[in-house]
């Protein structure tokens, strides 16, 4: 592996400070991982009142259960007569960073809703997505363009920031994070039906990043423990700790993924999925869209649409494993899709990329040079092993749902992020079944009939995704 330029000291967050305004809303800690340091915030302040009115009139199913503006196209023409341009109010607030992400996000949801409406009509009506709306009209656009530039965001709707992470409420504060805790605060089409696929689908996401404190701690725990001096057993049960706390959390991680088909079912994900849609490599946006009122020369805008990929916590665990990506064109998507974390999200990612490499955190694990593995080296591989059995596992579920509630529900070459739809997935998930293998091979085995049993699965599944990505590949005459 190449040298890595050294990022800056990282402090992570023990206290996560949910009262403070004047630090990010995301920043990584132990106690929230990777969510927001604070509860999302839910209302905006009088000011955005017309902005309020807007969103709680705009699903197409609205709380009250009648229609909204989006049932019969309307969201547009309501955004042009009744918007004002709120610029000024977002500055008012600009040393408030909570409050901002809020307004970040309210903005982002109007934007995505307002663009890609004439694509839900002609969707309901059976047709193909056709063309979006290409401006994006001075009400929305400088909002949104200051909001994002105090947060560290994109101009345009992202994950963590916007459509998931910062988009629930609790019903009970007491309760915590239980996911029959959970409510949606915007949505686009049902989801403020907590039973609703649309709900079930963003809160499953939030239920999962809900385990990631402990994932952060593990990650950080491990890392120093291998740069601490000199080497001893009291470093190496250190160091085991730390995995032990990864495995536990990735464990929690994949459980609350899995209850995915409990609660989103496959034939109703598509009907909410236009709105979530991106600019880049979209059909929908040939030319990009033209943010009014930003600059002189109105040059269009392109940024990718909200995805999955945004998330942190796996890519955390590519890069605590030294798991080497292909170099491929998928990959520079993988990497492109990195601007579109939270920042002090990316920069805890890069530290732990560069940590991993600069105090040999893979050698240490595995040691291979070593004549006789003591036993707790042969935990620390087993550990290893097991996780990224749980990276694998991860993908592995994440291509099940591309499959059952993508490519089986629709043509569309691409995902909602604009990565090709069929290979995308399997880009990421043969190059951890592949790590697995090659590390397996190097220690020789020996690590018990769990860790077999675990190996011989990754061979089978292998095997399944070639000749699954083979057939998608074929019957829509895309190239691998």
């Amino acid at each position: 592996m190449g040298s890595i330029s050294a990022p800056a000291p990282f402090t992570v967050l023990t206290d996560a400070q949910p009262d403070n305004t004047s630090l990010p809303a995301f920043m990584v800690s132990t106690t929230r991982g990777f969510l927001p340091r604070m509860e999302p915030v839910v209302e905006l302040p009088p000011a955005f009142a017309k902005v309020e009115s807007l969103l709680s009139r705009m699903p197409v199913k609205t709380l009250s259960g009648e229609p909204g503006l989006l049932a019969d196209g309307k969201f547009g023409d309501a955004v042009l007569a009744e918007l004002e341009d709120l610029t000024d109010a977002v500055e008012a607030h600009k040393d408030d960073l909570v409050l901002q992400n809020a307004l970040y996000r309210d903005y982002s949801f109007m934007a995505s809703a307002y663009l890609l409406e004439p694509c839900h009509m002609r969707f309901l009506k059976g047709e193909e997505y056709g063309l979006a709306r290409d401006r994006l009209p001075a009400v929305l656009a400088r909002p949104i363009a200051r909001s994002a530039e105090l947060c560290g965001f994109k101009p345009f709707m992202e994950y963590a920031g916007s459509y998931a992470l910062f988009n629930y409420k609790l019903v009970d504060p007491a309760r915590g994070l239980a996911y029959d805790n959970l409510r949606l605060i915007r949505a686009f089409e049902h989801g403020l039906d907590p039973k609703s696929s649309e709900a079930g689908f963003v809160l499953t996401h939030v239920a999962m990043v809900s385990h990631s404190g402990a994932l952060v701690e593990g990650v950080v725990n491990a890392l120093s423990a291998v740069s601490a001096a000199p080497s001893s057993s009291s470093q190496r049960t250190a160091f085991n700790a730390g995995l032990q706390s990864i495995l536990g959390s990735l464990l929690k991680v994949n459980a609350a993924m899995e209850g995915m088909w409990d609660v989103s079912k496959p034939r109703s994900y598509t009907s909410f999925r236009t709105f979530i849609f991106g600019i880049t490599s979209q059909s929908m946006f040939p030319h990009g869209v033209v943010y009014e009122g930003i600059d002189d020369d109105a040059s269009p805008q392109s940024f990718r649409g909200e995805s999955g990929a945004n998330d942190s916590m796996i890519p955390l665990m590519d890069n605590f494993l030294g798991i080497a990506m292909p170099n491929t064109p998928l990959t520079a998507i993988l990497k492109d899709f990195r601007s579109y974390r939270p920042g002090n999200h990316r920069e805890f990612l890069e530290w732990v990329a560069h940590e991993q490499e600069r105090c040999g955190l893979r050698a240490y694990a595995l040691s291979v040079d070593a004549k006789d593995a003591t036993p707790e080296v042969l935990e620390s591989r087993r550990l290893w092993l097991k996780i990224q059995n749980q990276v694998r596992d991860f993908r592995w579920r994440h291509w099940c749902f591309a499959r059952e509630y993508i490519l089986k529900q629709t043509s569309h070459p691409t995902a909602t992020g604009g990565s090709p739809i069929v290979t995308w997935l399997p880009n990421q998930l043969l190059a951890v079944m592949d790590d697995m293998i090659q590390m397996h091979g190097l220690i020789g085995g020996g690590l018990g009939s769990e860790c077999d049993d675990i190996m011989e699965q990754v061979q089978r599944q292998r095997d399944t995704l070639d000749k699954e990505v083979a057939k998608y590949c074929a019957e829509r005459g895309v190239s691998r």
